[in-house]
């Protein structure tokens, strides 16, 4: 496992006269840190050592910062102009070696990292896509964990999944990624994982409940449901490809969870408003005093609010009657086993009773000659 430093730690190798270490992943304050430290020392006789090769964690790149100072919102999407795709081997190579490429191989590493940290994968469950032209697609590679991916891992494929460079085999499901992304070009980044709440509504038979939290209505709209293929095929691939046009959430039936965004960061927070969705929906549900929801004129708004935000939404056009969630959602119950009904009450047996009366006097009677 590759040694992760943070500013403070980088602070104190630097200040010993230690070069950093070879293949330490530097954190994104540490790496300001070592820029900052080049930068002071340029033109001084000292200068930082680092010792080579070493990552960085990657993290997104500075807003550029208007003349007037005036405060903005980054934008991470990656753009192409249209028919530039590189073609030639050569144009390739250097397209996948380019420095704008080889910032978003780093971005997809982070995202693999926070991905693995936050238990959203296993094993090397998941995969990450990012489009970066026409027909061109950078994506994870198969069998890996994507908590300890390296840029150099990074595959870059056209979107019928045909493999154009990297030196991994790219992931079998890329293509369920581009049946998505061919279908809408909102899409520029997907990812898919096995976050374990969300994934316990896809293996379930209940529906996720809408109406519940304004958050989730505004960056997730309504959650799609994609019904179960083997996971990369082609029939996988046109199942969710179909459902994931107007869904940017989409539960993969008996599998997990695929999301896409205008980037791969974009993409990843909708998987974690995902989870975080479906674990307060459980949390809430076992309470046991049922879940209050607000009405469709307050959902109307935040469907306004999400389509302001340059997010599609199929319920658009809808009427406020058609807003109204009839899934039939039931909240766990703990069911106790009530306690034995009494046996019934038998008429007395008059024989019987005969007997007792008889067997009662007898001893009376001598009991009285004893005295």
């Amino acid at each position: 496992m590759p040694q992760v430093l943070t500013a403070r730690e980088v602070e104190a190798i630097l200040s010993s006269g230690q070069p950093i270490p070879t293949g330490a992943v530097l954190t994104p304050s540490a790496r300001d840190l070592v820029d900052a430290k080049k930068r002071a020392a340029t033109g001084a006789k000292t200068a930082v050592v680092v010792a080579a090769p070493v990552t960085v964690v990657a993290s997104a790149p500075a807003a550029a910062v208007p003349a007037t100072g005036a405060p903005s919102i980054p934008d991470y999407e990656y753009k192409w102009t249209p028919g530039t795709d590189a073609k030639t081997p050569d144009e390739i190579q250097r397209f996948f070696h380019s420095a704008p490429i080889e910032e978003l191989k780093r971005r997809i590493c982070d995202m693999g990292r926070r991905l693995w940290l936050k238990d959203y994968t296993d094993g090397n469950g998941g995969n990450i896509t990012i489009r970066v032209g026409d027909n061109l697609a950078l994506c994870t590679p198969t069998l890996i964990c994507k908590g300890f991916m390296q840029p150099a891992d990074m595959c870059l494929t056209d979107l019928d999944g045909n493999q154009l460079a990297g030196t991994r085999v790219r992931t079998s499901e890329a293509k369920t990624h581009y049946a998505i992304m061919k279908r809408q070009p909102a899409a520029k980044a997907c990812v898919h994982a096995h976050p374990p709440h969300a994934t316990a509504f896809a293996i379930s038979n209940a529906s996720i409940p809408s109406s519940l939290i304004p958050e989730a209505e505004v960056f997730l709209g309504k959650i799609g449901v994609a019904k179960y293929e083997t996971p990369g095929t082609p029939a996988n691939a046109e199942e969710v490809g179909r459902v994931g046009v107007d869904h940017q959430a989409v539960l993969m039936q008996n599998h997990g969870v695929i999301c896409w965004g205008k980037d791969v960061e974009d993409a990843y927070w909708k998987m974690e408003n995902i989870d975080a969705y479906c674990r307060t929906v459980g949390f809430a549900a076992s309470l046991g005093t049922g879940l209050h929801r607000f009405g469709p004129d307050k959902l109307k708004d935040l469907i306004a609010l999400r389509q302001k935000l340059g997010m599609p939404d199929p319920r658009a056009n809808m009427k406020e009657a058609e807003l109204i969630d009839t899934a039939d959602f039931r909240p766990g119950v703990i069911c106790q086993q009530s306690a034995a009904p009494a046996p019934a009450e038998t008429a007395p047996d008059a024989t019987v009773e005969a007997l007792v009366g008889k067997i009662t006097e007898e001893i009376l009677r001598q009991l009285g000659q004893a005295k």
